[in-house]
């Protein structure tokens, strides 16, 4: 059967784009050196231009020595002055859009500048790329000639005088070019329905009858909306559905936890998965090779990256060409948004030096080290996948918390976990997640070791559908929300063992 004519440009035009991402491979210091004089003197009239003198700094060197490294909180008042209206304080085009993003269930909102060259330049050069490399790694891809699923979050956007704020996903969602639209579902109309069940309901009924052909979503909301399909049909596979599926693009969580579940649901056909990682802030990794779990960072969209090894200050902090392999570093970004050497608060950890890939270990603030144990996420997805496949279990969700020592009572974990499949033996569960964990991480193993300070984790079994529940509680439906994997306190745990009833 001949490829249809829009699937044949498509394709070609994507694949033109490879020559590009293999010359910041091969040329990967030299691109960001350029990318961050790009940025100063792009930004040298604006408040914090004149501020630090972009126009004189032409060094790394004197870049790192003049200006500080800023979380959220430290931008503040920028922030709020641009929002009211302000022009050219952390960059010098206006400020239309802000992202409103927490990246946990329990954050206080933030609201990130949205610039249209970061709409340009890095989000929907990215999306192109993702396309790029997918159509690059598998030339006999039929993508284009369905329609892609994409499963974003709220789609409100709120209006005022001066700009406009939302989820990142709505704010592209109301900017996209035209070429963007062509082959994606559901309809914009669809797509802007702000009540989240009945958009669910409206995604099923207009993208079931389509020729779906790819997927793009959070894995935990891709997944329940893949479930309700489903249920409207009985004993079918998604490939019955849709037979032309072939990949899924994913993000926002690790993957780990949900890949037993997302192949159980495709039966005995394969489907492609790759991974990106992007946020509010920016775009920062594609997936590049079938079948693979790093991502290539990617040095073209305007963003300068520095890295800060974990658990030392910010005197430590290097740029991208004195990084090591295996180290877990916290990510700073300086971007084509305003942000200036800002501490995004995730951690990723390199896997390849040339050219540079990385994993994404966690966040900063989501590791419990109640007892010194310094247990991140990237421990915790590991670990419960082991055990889910070794025990033959399907897990939907999870989170952790410490329980702290009490009197003479030794400390612990607990794991509240909803399983789709339960374990018959939940205490060869229990051992095995332990074990794993012992073997993944030193300090945890130190801290088990003959039950001195910490015992065999405890699990708490979550009733069906009890963290959709929480989140839809906590007015949290949607697609950039998730729960926090790991908690150091037990407010989030001990409300969910509140509804657990």
């Amino acid at each position: 059967m001949a490829i249809p004519l829009f699937n044949s440009i498509a394709s070609w035009f994507l694949k033109k784009r490879i020559h590009q991402i293999e010359l910041f491979i091969k040329y990967p210091n030299e691109v960001q050196q350029e990318v961050l004089q790009d940025l100063l003197g792009f930004a040298k009239k604006t408040k914090i231009g004149y501020q630090y003198d972009f126009s004189s700094i032409h060094q790394y060197s004197e870049f790192a020595r003049r200006v500080p490294i800023v979380t959220y909180e430290d931008l503040t008042s920028e922030i709020t002055a641009g929002r009211q209206g302000e022009d050219n304080i952390l960059w010098p085009t206006p400020i239309k859009w802000y992202a409103k993003s927490s990246g946990t269930t329990n954050a206080k909102s933030k609201y990130i500048p949205v610039s249209v060259e970061a709409l340009d330049d890095c989000h929907y050069k990215a999306g192109k790329d993702m396309l790029s490399l997918y159509i690059n790694n598998n030339p006999e891809a039929q993508l284009f000639n369905g329609k892609t699923l994409r499963l974003g979050g709220s789609q409100e956007l709120y209006q005022n005088e001066r700009n406009a704020f939302g989820d990142l996903s709505a704010i592209m969602t109301d900017n996209l070019p035209f070429w963007a639209e062509l082959n994606c579902t559901p309809s914009l109309k669809v797509s802007l329905m702000s009540e989240w069940e009945a958009k669910m309901q409206a995604i099923i009924a207009e993208s079931s009858q389509e020729n779906v052909t790819g997927l793009m979503g959070v894995p935990s909301w891709m997944l329940v909306l893949l479930h309700k399909l489903l249920d409207q049909y009985p004993g079918k596979s998604l490939k019955d559905i849709w037979p032309n599926i072939e990949v899924y693009f994913h993000g926002g969580v690790s993957f780990r936890p949900y890949r037993s579940q997302y192949e159980s649901l495709l039966k005995d056909h394969s489907l492609q998965f790759y991974e990106i990682y992007n946020a509010s802030e920016g775009f920062f990794a594609i997936q590049d090779r079938n079948d693979s779990d790093e991502l290539l960072l990617m040095l073209d969209y305007g963003i300068f990256y520095e890295f800060i090894p974990l658990g030392e200050d910010d005197a430590a902090i290097i740029p991208l060409d004195q990084v090591k392999l295996g180290v877990r570093y916290t990510l700073v970004i300086t971007t084509n948004g305003g942000l200036w050497r800002y501490k995004i608060g995730d951690v990723v950890q390199f896997t390849s030096l040339s050219p540079y890939r990385i994993q994404i270990a966690g966040r900063t603030k989501h590791y419990i080290n109640a007892f010194g144990e310094e247990l991140v996420v990237e421990n915790a997805d590991r670990a419960i996948s082991v055990a889910a496949l070794t025990c033959d279990v399907e897990v939907i969700d999870y989170s952790v918390a410490p329980i702290f020592m009490e009197g003479n009572k030794k400390g612990s974990h607990e794991w509240m976990i909803e399983f789709k499949k339960a374990p018959k033996d939940l205490m060869q569960f229990q051992s095995v997640l332990d074990q794993e964990l012992k073997g993944l991480n030193s300090d945890y193993e130190a801290k088990r070791y003959k039950d001195m300070t910490m015992i065999l984790p405890k699990i708490s079994v979550a009733k069906e559908g009890l963290f959709y529940r929480w989140l839809e509680y906590n007015k949290k439906l949607g697609g950039q929300h998730k729960i926090s994997r790991l908690s150091n306190d037990r407010k989030l745990m001990d409300s969910l063992l509140e509804m657990n009833v």
